[in-house]
């Protein structure tokens, strides 16, 4: 007889023998989706759009690398390193077609936590002699950009480990106040941790629970020793850098080639600080030596993992939440899809991989996303066509940058968190729309003030999913309604054929960020439905009636008639602005498919809401007091149609 462990050895050798090689195919398109979009690429129609914006990407990526490493209290030549690596690895694992990934203002806020508390300040700077035989950089150094690398390790790890337990579907708890809020939060500390760099002052790090107002607090009381000269040219550079950007944004339809506003500045700002030997007569703080060529890779310092989980878990879910919601942002537009999971693996391998090359913790940003927005780009070609040219930029050009002031670095820095800073303008919308969303913004962003960005998520996500408790009705049923239950008198036998590209949808419970992605998924398989005998499920959100039968209608441009969609609002008892959202989605993709939306029964809230949030234009009006009242207005404006074409004729 066989024992236990022989018989579990046969059944996994079998399970190994079914393996197929269409089995590993399919694995491995899915898990690596270069190898799909790669073989049917465009050269002809893609390859240009595609070059150009992989050539101003370049520019940005070099400009914010410099910066961002800075941020993260490592020296300016890994940020280098971290936009060239990442970007290779995620345009292999990503599918966000337009993400941008690499060095990330946020995550280098929270690596430096770790880097300033191991590997603690000295009066040292970037231009120090004493080598550690590695890359030309000192000990000091080599020991700050070992601890970056291990929060950049741990990270990964911890998302690679999300992936392989599927937590992508719990991202929905991520609400869009709640992203707002934190990562307004997270440019704010961002902004203030720039602040001695402007001013040209020396401070000490300081960080912990309240350390926003103790910086500013350390500010006020040594403004005597503020440095002019720094002061003057970081305004300066502000004022260019805010001014050039926002002629591009004004013209970016006429033009596809934007100024190079960040690299024209470094140029500048480098040969001035050169020639007039600003360094020596001013004693401004410059960027200095920048090694030559890619690092030999080497594992991160393990040694200190432990001491590193809190940032750690950090980078991992703030660089994720903020690239998920770029990469679900770029898909809606551009109408592709996105897999949560999948975005996990892509991340935590963009920053395990690089971590052995000296990388700092990466991300997706949003600037540079915006910027493959605007000129145009097609596929993550962009962004392997970007690696040529950083990669130029390690062995060339990186050398040059010796003579780069730090204010102007920091300059470029807060102008680059314009779009995270102006979100402070959702306050108006969250007000209108739903003010418990505009509370959960206000108390989640002073969290994160006060405390850290993971905090302020934390709180942000905790908080939202208690008040929706509270907010549900706890002894609620669905009731499932037959068509011929609800109360509406205009039911003329001669209009029952033309009622037939009319569906009537019941919508039974409140709409939140809970179930706002079930109700948007079970509303798309109710319109692409072709079945017409299939039956409804008693536990959907959803309950479709058409015609008194309770089944799906193949929803499509009619020859003669537009199909009709009308949503029964009388169960929708509240809603959030992630439902508002989702409805206004339902409707522009109704409209695209040459499709009528009536809204029916619907509270006073929600159409001030809808109205507020989203342009509903329309031949019918879209909100209507009952059933009937709704398909009056649908037969008055088919027979206005039917008499308007008679008349051409």
């Amino acid at each position: 007889m066989m024992t236990g462990a022989k018989r579990k050895r046969s059944v996994v050798w079998r399970k190994i023998q079914t393996v197929r090689f269409e089995d590993i195919k399919v694995w491995c398109m899915k898990r690596l989706p270069i190898l799909k979009w790669v073989p049917v690429y465009n050269w002809k129609e893609n390859l240009i759009p595609d070059t150009l914006s992989g050539m101003m990407l370049a520019i940005q990526q070099v400009t914010q690398g410099l910066a961002f490493a800075v941020l993260s209290s490592v020296h300016p030549v890994f940020g280098l390193y971290g936009s060239f690596f990442p970007v290779i690895i995620y345009a292999m694992f990503g599918m966000g077609r337009h993400v941008a990934t690499g060095t990330f203002a946020l995550t280098s806020l929270i690596s430096a936590n770790a880097v300033e508390r191991l590997v603690p300040s000295v009066n040292t700077n970037f231009t120090t002699n004493n080598n550690s035989g590695i890359l030309g950089l000192s000990e000091f150094e080599m020991q700050r950009i070992g601890v970056a690398a291990a929060v950049s390790f741990l990270g990964g790890i911890i998302q690679v480990m999300m992936f392989m337990l599927q937590l992508g579907s719990a991202t929905f708890l991520l609400t869009e106040p709640v992203i707002s809020a934190m990562t307004t939060g997270a440019a704010t500390h961002v902004v203030t941790s720039q602040v001695k760099y402007l001013l040209g002052m020396k401070m000490p790090y300081i960080s912990g629970p309240l350390g926003f107002f103790h910086i500013y607090a350390y500010i006020f009381e040594n403004i005597g020793s503020v440095q002019l000269e720094a002061l003057l040219l970081s305004l300066l550079s502000i004022v260019v850098l805010v001014l050039v950007k926002e002629l591009n944004e004004k013209f970016q339809r006429n033009i596809k080639v934007v100024l190079p506003i960040d690299l024209a500045l470094i140029i500048a700002t480098s040969v001035a600080c050169y020639y007039a030997d600003m360094e020596y007569v001013y004693g401004l703080e410059v960027v200095g030596h920048i090694p030559e060529g890619l690092p030999s890779p080497k594992i991160p310092p393990m040694n200190i993992l432990p001491e590193v989980v809190t940032e750690a878990f950090g980078v991992a879910l703030v660089g994720y939440v903020a690239s998920l919601a770029l990469a679900q942002g770029s898909a809606k537009k551009f109408k592709y899809t996105v897999d949560d999971n999948q975005e996990f693996l892509a991340h935590g391998l963009s920053n395990v991989i690089p971590s052995f090359f000296f990388c700092i913790p990466s991300a997706a940003a949003m600037g540079r996303t915006a910027l493959l927005y605007s000129t145009g780009a097609k596929t993550q070609m962009a962004c392997l066509i970007s690696c040529v040219l950083i990669l130029v930029v390690i062995y060339a050009i990186g050398p040059m940058l010796y003579w780069l002031p730090m204010c102007v670095l920091a300059s470029i820095i807060v102008v680059g968190l314009k779009g995270m800073l102006m979100q402070f303008r959702d306050l108006k919308k969250y007000w209108n729309v739903d003010k418990i969303d505009w509370s959960i913004w206000v108390s989640t962003y002073v969290f994160t003030i006060c405390f850290a960005a993971n905090v302020g998520l934390l709180y942000g996500v905790v908080c939202t999913i208690v008040i929706v408790i509270f907010r549900f009705p706890r002894a609620k049923t669905l009731n499932l309604k037959n068509m011929k239950e609800v109360a509406y008198k205009y039911k003329p036998e001669d209009n029952s054929e033309s009622l037939k590209q009319v569906k009537i949808v019941s919508v039974n419970n409140p709409l939140v960020f809970l179930n706002a992605r079930k109700f948007h998924a079970d509303l798309l398989k109710i319109i692409l439905k072709d079945n017409r005998n299939s039956q409804c499920e008693q536990n959907t959100l959803l309950c479709s009636f058409s015609n008194g039968s309770c089944h799906g209608e193949l929803l499509q441009s009619c020859h003669n008639e537009r199909c009709v969609l009308i949503l029964d609002c009388s169960g929708l008892n509240f809603f959030d602005y992630t439902g508002v959202s989702v409805l206004l989605q339902v409707y522009m993709d109704c409209k695209n498919r040459h499709m009528d939306v009536l809204l029916v029964r619907c509270k006073a809230s929600l159409i001030k809401a809808m109205q507020y949030s989203g342009n509903l234009e329309s031949e019918i009006p879209v909100f209507f007091e009952s059933i009937s009242s709704a398909i009056d207005a649908i037969q008055i404006h088919r027979n206005y149609s039917k008499f308007s074409e008679q008349s051409e004729v």
